[in-house]
């Protein structure tokens, strides 16, 4: 390291203390290291490949690895899911709780240099987050307008109280975009969704597709001295096998949502080539599930879809499938939503004779080969763990007489199957639930998203009146424990109901080099930027020169 860089990074190093001294939430890394550590290039796996890198039209977990490096959103979470300032400095919620005001931060600028302001934000919730995001649309039914009596300040007014807003208020959940490359424009084909241009810690430099995705580090970031890293590589690495030795030998330093077989994540944590962290994971909380076509001339008799959860052994697919990364699921609310889940809702132990049983009372008998009938599967195609999910059901459904096809197809395939056209029979995918059901779980319910072909959202075809309202009800509800009564009904019908059968409480992990720091700081960091993130170079010097 040259005096300069000394110097460069020295002053850097001072920057970080007073900021983290001096802003409300503020990470502190990196505290525990010398001021050459700091810096250097992370080349990290996205796997599979995203479709698009604006999270604000498409909300897959690739697309998110990349976009809340580019973008921020007003808020962020720690470890306890408490909301601390990002675009926006403070806020308040009126007594009426009809209106919440933000105070944005000044001197933003988007990375094209234009500023920052209110109108950036009310033209994203009026034109993104209310019209086309599957999950805020929801969530801001009851919005009306956002007023902005000034450039730093931005007030959401509702009709009915919209508490949940608070939670999904971060770079993944809720990006804010640019209102002056947006306007006028046809959002979901606007050609920034490929090359964005936000107001986060990285700037957009490439996408060679198939290949790698490159952001550098954005020297205008409104938090002084961060981003500490100069520069990120995101390589495409479809075989899982080829993440691992990648990741082994150093190749690559991060990746996220359980990038390798569980199996192959304990070898690599006991040869301590790298460390394995389910930390940064709780805003999240993903549920893996099975998804019923209820269109489907044996699916839509309740009787089958209880069968078929009877005959899944929930205890085996945890330990033979992920190897103990989870636990059974009881409802598709989790249990680590404390004050929302129910542990008494109609359960489905394992229970092969109790599934013949049902099966029998619908009226599919045994045919003379033992088969009662076939049905398709498709799973999606984020790695090897979903296909082998489908493959130990699959040999859970032949054990009582049913006959399962598995599909595979890449992601836009498998998305336009099962939320646009719904060709499908079952499906096995994953919702994270987030810290509060109405923004990651109702969706899954509510007979609005019919056929929207919009990802993770009710591809069941589930039309329940009494669910709808409920959903409806929870959405405007004035306090926490009337929404959490409601949630509570919620479950109780949808497990009697099953249209979708929840199977297992995913405890995703990260596998990442021991040289890289400040990546488990908050309880989103799975879901936000690595601005806090470093490589201690000193660890490696040849290969941190890569």
């Amino acid at each position: 390291m040259s005096h300069f860089e000394h110097r460069r990074a020295t002053r850097r190093h001072w920057i970080q203390l007073s900021v983290a001294a001096t802003l409300a939430g503020a990470a502190l890394a990196p505290l525990g290291a010398s001021a050459q550590t700091a810096g250097g290039t992370l080349v990290a796996i996205v796997q599979p490949e995203p479709v698009t890198l604006t999270g604000a039209v498409n909300t897959a977990q690739p697309t998110s690895l990349i976009a809340t490096n580019v973008y921020d959103g007003l808020l962020s979470y720690d470890n306890e899911l408490k909301p601390h300032g990002q675009l926006a400095e403070r806020w308040e919620v009126s007594k009426d709780g009809l209106a919440i005001t933000f105070h944005l931060r000044q001197g933003v600028k988007w990375h094209d240099g234009k500023p920052f302001t209110s109108a950036d934000v009310k033209w994203s919730v009026e034109n993104v987050w209310k019209t086309i995001h599957p999950r805020n649309k929801a969530i801001l039914v009851n919005l009306t307008q956002v007023d902005t009596p000034d450039a730093n300040t931005a007030i959401f007014r509702f009709t009915k109280p919209s508490l949940a807003l608070l939670s999904t208020l971060n770079s993944w959940g809720a990006p804010v975009l640019p209102k002056h490359l947006y306007e006028g424009t046809d959002v979901l084909n606007n050609p920034n969704n490929n090359k964005p241009v936000g107001t986060g810690p990285f700037v957009f430099k490439e996408w060679s597709k198939g290949n790698y995705i490159t952001l550098e580090r954005n020297p205008n970031y409104w938090e002084k001295g961060k981003p500490y890293l100069d520069k990120i590589i995101f390589k495409v690495v479809p075989d899982a096998g080829a993440r691992a030795a990648t990741l082994e030998n150093g190749d690559a330093q991060y990746a996220v949502f359980s990038p390798v077989p569980p199996k192959e994540a304990q070898r690599l944590a006991e040869s301590g080539k790298v460390k394995v962290e389910t930390n940064g994971y709780q805003w999240s909380s993903p549920v893996l599930y099975l998804d019923y076509n209820l269109s489907n001339k044996y699916l839509k008799d309740v009787r089958v879809r209880r069968a078929i959860a009877h005959a899944a052994n929930l205890e085996g697919l945890n330990k033979v499938v992920w190897y103990g990364y989870g636990k059974p699921a009881v409802s598709i609310v989790p249990t680590t939503l404390t004050q929302f889940f129910d542990g008494s809702v109609p359960r489905y132990p394992y229970d092969p004779r109790k599934a013949e049983a049902l099966l029998d009372e619908a009226g599919f008998k045994r045919g003379a080969d033992g088969v009662r009938f076939s049905i398709s599967n498709d799973y999606l195609p984020y790695g090897e763990d979903y296909r082998r999910t489908a493959e130990y059901l699959k040999q859970s459904l032949k054990r009582v007489g049913i006959e399962v096809n598995i599909r595979s197809q890449d992601t836009a395939a498998f998305t336009k199957r099962v939320y646009g056209d719904r060709d499908f029979d079952t499906a096995i995918t994953w919702n994270a639930s987030f810290p509060d059901p109405q923004i990651g779980l109702t969706r899954m319910y509510w007979s609005g998203w019919i056929g929207k072909n919009v990802p993770w959202t009710n591809s069941s075809g589930y039309k329940n009146d009494e669910v709808d309202q409920l959903i409806e009800q929870a959405q405007g509800a004035a306090t926490q424990a009337e929404r959490v009564a409601l949630f509570k009904k919620f479950q109780q019908i949808t497990q009697t109901d099953l249209p979708t059968l929840p199977l297992i409480e995913l405890h995703f992990f990260t596998v990442h080099s021991p040289r890289l720091k400040g990546i488990t700081q908050d309880g989103d960091q799975s879901q936000g930027s690595l601005k806090n993130a470093w490589l201690d170079q000193s660890a490696n010097p040849a290969r941190a020169a890569k």
